[in-house]
């Protein structure tokens, strides 16, 4: 059992979740049951997903819950791209939340290489 509250990887997903919520704020009332709930649940799964493998019993379900954090950060980012395509974020902001996205699913992958070294 690994504690979650120090790992790095599920800090920045804290943090991540927190600047999803502020974008979706902005996003048509219209969206409140469609791209938003989507978003930020997708946003949520990320840490939610590191935490509970971390509680797990074995390595394996570690590893095998940071993959499912890691389908949920693809998913989000394909949520993110078909939302900055109906104009609900824009370039300059996809930019950079993009960039952070990117960092977490590095540091997701590289802790599940580090828990399951390929030999």
């Amino acid at each position: 059992m690994h504690n979650y509250k120090k790992l790095n990887v599920w800090n920045e997903a804290i943090l991540f979740v927190t600047e999803i919520y502020l974008i979706t704020k902005k996003f048509p009332a219209v969206e409140r049951f469609g791209l938003i709930s989507q978003i930020n649940r997708c946003a949520v799964s990320i840490p939610s997903n590191i935490a509970e493998g971390a509680g797990r019993n074995t390595k394996g379900e570690f590893v095998n819950f940071l993959g499912i954090a890691l389908g949920s950060s693809f998913e989000l980012e394909t949520q993110l791209s078909i939302a900055r395509n109906l104009g609900f974020i824009q370039d300059k902001d996809i930019s950079d939340i993009l960039d952070k996205l990117d960092k977490i699913q590095k540091m997701i992958y590289k802790l599940q290489q580090q828990l399951y070294p390929k030999k």
